[in-house]
């Protein structure tokens, strides 16, 4: 193994790695590469609503209720669907890209501190993000950690009529959580 000079940063204060900007106490989004993704147009195919679902799906993490915003766009990839940018996907798209550039660092856990937990479950999903507000009133959010956060393909029969589209949250439930 063999280390090349050229690729190795010594002394800065917020290296970039992995598309993310690391600090000492936090993971933020590299704001050359959210840059890029602004510029461009609004999709017209297929292929780059794909493209702009699969950057934004990596920075997920930085987005509250990224799953429920997500929702709408998902639908391309049903199959036999043929590509139409609806108003609701539209918006979607909009609201992402603000929520990209408006995004919140993840800060490093204080075990000190209690934790939140969020357990939400609708006819889409279900999920249970761990949050850990550590500075209030600040745009500096949180310890999030998904534990599952899948699709549920449950049948219509054991839904009702129609499917569920509300999303219900329990919490936030202050117990102790031990590691």
């Amino acid at each position: 193994m063999s280390i090349s000079l050229e690729k190795c940063r010594f002394g800065f204060q917020e290296p970039k790695a992995l598309e993310y900007v690391v600090s000492g106490l936090s993971l933020g989004i590299d704001k050359n590469k959210l840059a890029g993704m602004l510029l461009n147009p609004m999709p017209q195919r297929k292929k780059e609503i794909m493209s702009f679902l699969g950057f934004s799906i990596y920075y997920r993490q930085h987005i509250e209720e990224f799953a429920i915003l997500e929702e709408s766009i998902y639908r391309i990839w049903e199959p036999h669907k043929v590509f139409k940018m609806t108003p609701e996907m539209i918006i979607a798209y909009h609201k992402i890209k603000h929520s990209l550039t408006y995004a919140t660092l993840l800060l490093i856990p204080d075990w000190n501190i209690p934790f939140d937990i969020f357990i939400y479950a609708s006819g889409e999903g279900v999920g249970a993000p761990i949050h850990q507000v550590q500075i209030p009133k600040k745009n500096l959010m949180k310890y999030k950690y998904v534990l599952f956060l899948g699709r549920l393909n449950i049948p219509k029969e054991y839904m009702g009529q129609e499917k569920c589209k509300s999303h219900v949250w329990f919490g936030p439930l202050r117990d102790s959580i031990t590691v």
